[in-house]
């Protein structure tokens, strides 16, 4: 006979967090498991100057060069016609990175901040890419768990407009040879290896400018 006693006890088996690791320790084990995946996508003895397993363009590559004068000390720059995204650093120079943009015209250029920034992040498609293509999204409407084949990669960047989280992601891709092309649903791809030197230097609530792409000119013209 099922009695209120039963059900209680039952409930308690099913719901009590004594049952799970201590917090510490699901900390420890997500900690381990993020380098794990970080090894996976990291090539052996990675240089990020020189190491190029996907068989990039060597301009695509992470690049110290020369920029303008006046732009401030860690913000973000994509020039999406070259598909080049620039971190400035505080001597004149800046950091450059081959990036994928969003095809057709999916590809959003304005100003944003930073709002926050994740590792091995859980992806979700917007309602939009469910609706634009449901045979690719559909399966994925509940989020994709992170790991190496998630659509995020191993970080990503999230881009507001004041308060408002805009859906837009610099992120890594499990594609790392979409880069350098017009291949997104509208966010920024970077090869994960990139984007994971990236993140350790970005700050929350700096700048990123997207600025217009041009039909008809392409990064490898």
């Amino acid at each position: 006979m099922l009695t209120r006693r039963h059900f209680i006890i039952t409930s308690a088996a099913l719901f009590s967090p004594a049952l799970g690791l201590p917090e510490p320790a699901l900390a420890q084990s997500q900690e381990a498991q993020w380098a794990a995946w970080d090894a996976q996508v990291l090539p052996p003895a990675y240089d990020p100057a020189t190491s190029n397993p996907w068989g990039l363009h060597p301009r695509l590559l992470p690049t110290r060069v020369e920029v303008k004068a006046g732009l401030k000390a860690g913000d973000i720059h994509v020039d999406a016609i070259a598909r080049y995204l620039y971190h400035v650093q505080g001597d004149g120079t800046a950091m450059r990175y081959g990036v994928a943009i969003g095809r057709g015209g999916l590809y959003e250029p304005g100003f944003f901040r930073i709002g926050r920034k994740a590792k091995w992040p859980r992806w979700t498609p917007t309602a939009n890419m469910i609706e634009r293509e449901p045979e690719v999204y559909a399966q994925y409407a509940d989020g994709m768990p992170p790991g190496p084949d998630n659509a995020l990669g191993a970080r990503a960047l999230y881009l507001y407009q004041g308060n408002r989280d805009t859906l837009l992601r610099i992120h890594g891709t499990p594609i790392p040879r979409s880069v350098g092309w017009r291949a997104s649903s509208g966010c920024v791809r970077m090869v994960m290896a990139h984007i994971i030197g990236l993140y350790e230097e970005v700050e929350v609530g700096v700048s990123a400018f997207l600025y217009p792409a041009e039909e008809g000119i392409t990064a490898r013209s």
